[in-house]
């Protein structure tokens, strides 16, 4: 039995923004394997997961154990321009540290 796919990976490349203003609610996020408009039309309405290392150990709400890893869940909203970058907001906006970072695309909820 193979794995199952569970989740894409993309990159953060930046705030929506004009050439003066930029908006921190929306990020921008490059998938692996997406380069056309047509493409990203698969992965609208999946949510996105920013993981990332704290400072302190927290306890886990499920498994209730100690972990420095947390977690910003987001959902993409629609496409950015026609080279396969897609628009994305998340719970809390994402930090300036996340830009160039990865994110996980999870390839659910289905629209199937």
């Amino acid at each position: 039995m193979q794995p199952v796919k569970l989740f894409s990976k993309g990159v953060v490349t930046g705030y929506r923004r004009g050439l003066r203003n930029q908006d921190s609610s929306i990020s921008l996020v490059k998938i692996e394997g997406v380069t056309s408009k047509a493409d990203t039309e698969f992965y609208l309405g999946k949510r996105i997961a920013y993981v990332y290392r704290g400072l302190k150990s927290r306890k886990n709400k499920i498994t209730k154990r100690d972990t420095k890893l947390r977690v910003i869940w987001g959902k993409v909203r629609r496409a950015h321009g026609s080279s396969g970058v897609v628009r994305a907001s998340f719970r809390t906006n994402l930090p300036p540290k996340a830009i160039g970072a990865t994110v996980r695309v999870m390839l659910y909820p289905s629209r199937v």
